[in-house]
């Protein structure tokens, strides 16, 4: 069944992402926000907002539901390919004049957690402790594009033959003055599996696999929970505000939310290029400018962060290589600030074929590097191992995939699940031999920061 795209402008001055979001929220379940707040080049200036789900591609453990216009489909999980199927999923979406509207690209929402990696990939983890979706995508009927470079607003819809569209009727949800705050509240403190000791003893025998040669790299990592009552919606507010990030997303699933602000792309591919961003090396950022110049310098001179970022873009290069050609290291450690950690980030590209191989390279270089370590069979052998929980989704991968094979998904960190009234949050450190044990502990706290910073916030908006 073929779709059309109804389209609309209008001037965005008077609106922003979150305005248009807490208007449309409670009328549309399940809708979805990805900001990005960058006005200063034409690239990765849209925010979305996406609400009324029409189309799905859901795979949990046993079972992988498919639903099309025409009807919905349920197979066993272990008898397909999930990747194969999402392809199919993909190529079945109709869109009878996807190209009028270049900068509006039709497209699939949604995420692939961490725990999935076994489906598409040779390895067996231990039995995942929730029953939430391992993969899920959906296509929306209506997403709204918010243009910060030209300060432009779209109103997109989706339509069969047969129906009327409603894009005056949701214009006019913008312009009411109807929002309904909702206060935050947490409960108690954050817990966590292990101890402070617990996990120095996990570090101490991660460095062993590394003195061992079993791997060169292993990203152990730490999780939290926090009990909370009231409108977590609150605490995203408050994160995107204390760490602005290339990657601001809220997905409501009803049942449960995620949300977080990502520094790192997983992967893009645009343009019959895929493009990786290892982000590896950190410091803890001060508020003197000077300090942090300091830092910096400290940064790029330090042997152990510095090891730690030449292996994870060597490991970027060989992923985009196992599908790509020219694989290209377009920059190297470059130093980027954010609002409590300075980090070191290179790009590597490769040439692909992006409507063939998108979701090749998609799985090549799935996990990242920056979240298992080097190599990655082994790291995330070790992983499971040693991690008391699975990851779920931290780790895993969000964003969107268009219909013509672009992708734009970033990497699940700095980021939170919310399920069940409980916040569950998580953090990682690299393990090399050079590692200082109270070092990784200290790096772990340092990149959570802004989340237990935002929860607190929270609490006062």
């Amino acid at each position: 069944m073929k779709l059309h795209i109804n389209h609309k402008k209008i001037l965005g001055d008077l609106y922003t992402p979150i305005e248009i979001y807490l208007k449309l929220r409670d009328k549309f379940s399940n809708s979805f926000l990805l900001e990005n707040s960058s006005n200063h080049s034409r690239e990765n200036s849209c925010s979305y907002i996406c609400f009324e789900p029409i189309m799905s591609y859901i795979v949990d453990a046993k079972h992988t539901t498919v639903q099309t216009l025409e009807q919905t489909t349920t197979y066993p999980t272990a008898d397909i390919d999930v990747l194969e199927q999402l392809q199919a999923f993909i190529k079945g979406i109709d869109v009878e004049n996807i190209t009028v509207y270049e900068q509006l690209k039709a497209g699939i929402y949604g995420y692939t957690s961490y725990d999935s990696i076994p489906l598409v990939h040779d390895i067996q983890f231990k039995p995942a402790d929730t029953t939430l979706p391992l993969m899920q995508y959906h296509f929306f009927k209506y997403v709204i594009v918010y243009d910060h470079y030209k300060n432009e607003l779209h109103l997109v819809e989706y339509t069969t033959a047969n129906e009327t569209s409603q894009l005056d009727k949701i214009h006019s949800y913008l312009n009411t003055n109807s929002i309904t705050p909702y206060p935050f509240k947490a409960i108690d403190s954050p817990s966590t599996p292990y101890t402070d000791d617990e996990f120095l003893d996990i570090i101490r025998r991660g460095k062993e696999h590394c003195f061992r040669g079993d791997v060169f790299q292993l990203v152990l990592s730490r999780k939290y929970k926090q009990g909370f009552t009231g409108d977590e919606f609150n605490v995203y507010r408050a994160l995107r505000s204390i760490n602005p990030s290339p990657y601001l997303f809220y997905f409501d699933y009803g049942s449960f939310k995620i949300f977080g602000s990502s520094p790192e792309a997983q992967v893009v591919v645009k343009d019959n290029k895929a493009y990786v961003n290892p982000i590896a090396g950190t410091f803890r950022k001060t508020e003197d400018k000077a300090q942090n110049e300091l830092l910096t310098q400290k940064l790029l001179d330090d042997p152990k962060e510095n090891a730690e970022h030449v292996m994870l873009v060597d490991l970027a290069r060989n992923d985009l290589s196992i599908t790509g050609n020219e694989v290209t290291v377009e920059q190297y450690k470059t130093v980027e600030q954010y609002s409590h950690v300075i980090h070191l980030v290179s790009k590597v590209s490769a040439s692909v074929d992006m409507e063939r191989d998108s979701l090749k390279v998609f799985t090549d270089t799935f996990p990242a590097g920056t979240l298992s370590g080097a190599p990655k069979h082994k790291a995330m052998e070790l992983i499971d191992k040693y991690e008391p929980e699975n990851r779920g989704f931290y780790g895993g991968t969000i964003g969107f995939i268009t219909l013509d094979g672009g992708i734009n998904h970033a990497i699940f960190i700095r980021s939170a699940l919310s399920y069940q009234n409980e916040i569950h949050y998580q953090a990682g450190c690299g393990i090399v031999t050079k590692s200082d044990d109270l070092s990784e502990l200290k790096e772990i706290e340092n990149k959570l920061s802004a989340i237990t910073q935002a929860i607190s916030e929270a609490q006062n908006i």
